[in-house]
């Protein structure tokens, strides 16, 4: 497998995971968000990433959210099961899920809180390789893994068998760039951003797109993608800027939220929208009455919400 073996491209957001306000799945609301999403256009999903709060999930619910998924979606866009796990016997049990689910691939960091050395890290990609045959994307997530891959760790991982893609969510602007460089004619590798930047990137070097989170602006995400395989820069930063300006009023440079939790503030964006998304699960916890008032403001700046 490498990149050309898959057709993921654009922007494919990790979603939120619908729980009701007593924290138990809310099938119901997954399936209107699946066509919420189908209506506004995206190219594909993440599900049970870490917007998905996969960490809350049993092995049982994520399989159910993955098969109830593809039912669902019956091939009208990606969909990418996220499987971060401790242990490469445990993303092995998710990606089995979500192969017999019939999803397109799978999403898996580094063991969280481990903090593995680049060979184990490699190793614990290979394990799980060789336990499930499935395309997949390494997740570069600094924040949330306490490492950051750097090109010569992705390099090797993009030389393992099932390995297709690499979403880099690193705060490192020139390792980025490095391993765009050293990859993007292997795997496919997303962390564009929506500016000016991530466009001279896309029409310089290259790059497949963006794995962002939420979906909060719907249609417009995945348009600043298809502007610019148009030809048309100009109305690609016209939307990408609407992205930018909800990334700096809810995110860090680091992709850390500024207030509450990032699925509690997409949850409560997505529900201003008229979307389905739920409540956070513990030990997360719903948005305050300020930090709801920050949600609406920029809601409201963007247009989407009086």
């Amino acid at each position: 497998m490498d990149r050309h073996t898959v057709d993921w491209h654009g922007y494919i957001p990790a979603v939120t995971t619908p729980f009701t306000a007593e924290g138990d799945l809310d099938l119901a609301a997954w399936d209107a968000q699946l066509e919420w999403f189908a209506a506004e256009g995206l190219d594909g999903v993440v599900i049970a990433g870490t917007t998905g709060e996969w960490y809350t999930l049993s092995a049982a619910e994520r399989a159910t959210l993955f098969a109830r998924a593809a039912r669902q979606v019956r091939g009208r866009y990606t969909l990418i099961g996220g499987c971060n796990a401790y242990t490469a016997a445990e993303a092995a049990g998710h990606a089995r899920a979500a192969r017999e689910a019939g999803l397109d691939g799978i999403l898996l960091t580094p063991p969280p809180y481990v903090v593995p050395n680049p060979r184990e890290t490699v190793e614990y990609y290979r394990e799980v390789g060789a336990a499930v045959d499935i395309p997949t994307c390494v997740y570069n997530w600094p924040r949330g893994c306490g490492i950051d891959l750097d090109t010569d760790t992705l390099g090797l991982l993009a030389d393992l068998p099932n390995v297709v893609a690499v979403k880099n969510s690193t705060g490192d602007f020139g390792g980025f760039v490095r391993g765009l460089v050293a990859l993007h004619d292997r795997v496919r590798y997303f962390g564009i951003t929506t500016d000016a930047v991530g466009a001279a990137l896309m029409r310089g070097i290259g790059g497949d797109g963006l794995m962002g989170a939420g979906a909060v602006l719907g249609n417009d995400h995945p348009a600043f993608f298809r502007h610019l395989a148009a030809g048309d820069e100009a109305a690609a930063l016209a939307v990408g800027a609407r992205d930018r300006v909800l990334m700096s009023a809810w995110f860090t440079k680091d992709y850390g939220p500024r207030f509450g939790s990032a699925p509690a503030i997409l949850k409560h964006a997505l529900g201003l929208r008229g979307v389905p998304a739920g409540h956070p699960r513990r030990p997360l916890l719903p948005l305050t009455g300020a930090e709801r008032d920050l949600v609406h403001h920029t809601m409201a700046e963007l247009g989407l919400v009086s």
